[in-house]
């Protein structure tokens, strides 16, 4: 099979549309992910190839974003890191997401330290990760986040938690306060638009042009939206509430300003 899977596809879109591209070696995971993304993410043309060598055939296209599967493989393999600098040097506007079967922070870590702009463990949900990917289109940056628990042990989890689980929060005292789901609250109608620019993967300053509002009467929305939510960012609060409303807790009418 050729290394690019959709060469007659590529050529029947038009040169001017964005595009995302998927760099996984495994066929069924590869066209998995590009149904997916194909439904979630419209606007963007979405290219699916086996490896990095396959980029030759998007020479002096709007490449967006290039999320690459490195499986097992630890940040600091010697073809990661060959092909992580062969993407910034062949895409270097293009934002890289990798996704990888390792979820620890250190690797996260390591990831972010070579201008990696999201890590998404195969691990987290799918819409967790179609969140972060909006995310970082609009570039902001997605990385698990690590939750330090009474004991001092540091757990690796998601940026967006399970809505049906509680969270576990810092205290100042270096305890751990625990944040049920029913303690969410119901958003005004302003935070609900607020809340539909999030999902969109809209930075401050579109929503503002959007809504006709601010950019710091949006931040105080945005902070208002994470405190009901007991979120840590933005893009786990649009995911809680997301998921809240799609049953897995009944959220009451919204409430008047």
């Amino acid at each position: 099979m050729d290394d690019f899977s959709n060469p007659a596809e590529l050529a029947l879109v038009s040169q001017n549309s964005p595009v995302l591209v998927i760099i996984e070696q495994h066929v069924l995971a590869r066209t998995c992910i590009l149904n997916i993304l194909k439904r979630e993410l419209t606007g963007f043309e979405i290219v699916e190839m086996a490896t990095t060598g396959g980029l030759n055939w998007l020479s002096g296209r709007d490449i967006r974003l290039i999320a690459l599967n490195i499986g097992h493989k630890q940040i600091t393999d010697p073809s990661i890191e060959a092909s992580l600098a062969l993407l910034a040097e062949t895409c270097p506007k293009a934002f890289v997401a990798v996704l990888s079967n390792r979820d620890d922070d250190a690797t996260a870590s390591a990831a972010m330290q070579r201008g990696v702009r999201g890590f998404f463990p195969t691990s987290i949900p799918v819409e967790v990760a179609i969140a972060g990917l909006r995310l970082v289109l609009a570039g902001g940056v997605y990385r698990p986040l690590p939750i330090v628990g009474q004991n001092g042990a540091s757990k690796a989890i998601s940026g967006c938690p399970d809505a049906s689980e509680p969270i576990v929060t810092n205290e100042d005292n270096g305890g751990t306060r625990i944040v049920p789901e029913k303690a969410m609250v119901d958003l005004t109608p302003r935070e609900q638009h607020v809340l539909e620019a999030l999902q969109l993967g809209l930075p401050n300053k579109l929503i503002a042009v959007r809504l006709n509002l601010s950019e710091n009467t949006v931040k105080m929305h945005i902070q208002r939206i994470m405190r009901k939510c007991s979120a840590h960012n933005r893009t786990e609060a649009v995911v809680r509430w997301s998921r809240r409303a799609n049953g897995h807790a009944q959220p009451s009418r919204v409430r008047s300003s």
